[in-house]
């Protein structure tokens, strides 16, 4: 059973995660050789406050595109 966990800083679409589980478990399924039904994939929403690069909050970052 393939577990995976994506963590993001901010918010992604409902399309966006459609998108990546898609072919995330493509993946696996190829690669692994494992159904996708087996594949569990769990996304993090981390707000830009609780996530740091070095001594720099992401809140305090420029988004990049």
């Amino acid at each position: 059973m393939p577990y995976i966990n994506i963590k993001v800083a901010g918010k992604i679409s409902v399309e966006q995660k459609k998108e990546i589980a898609k072919d995330i478990s493509d993946s696996i399924q190829r690669v692994l050789g494992k159904s996708k039904k087996s594949c569990y994939i769990v996304f993090d929403e981390v707000e830009r406050e609780n996530w740091a690069v070095g001594d720099m909050l992401l809140s305090e970052k420029k988004k990049d595109g």
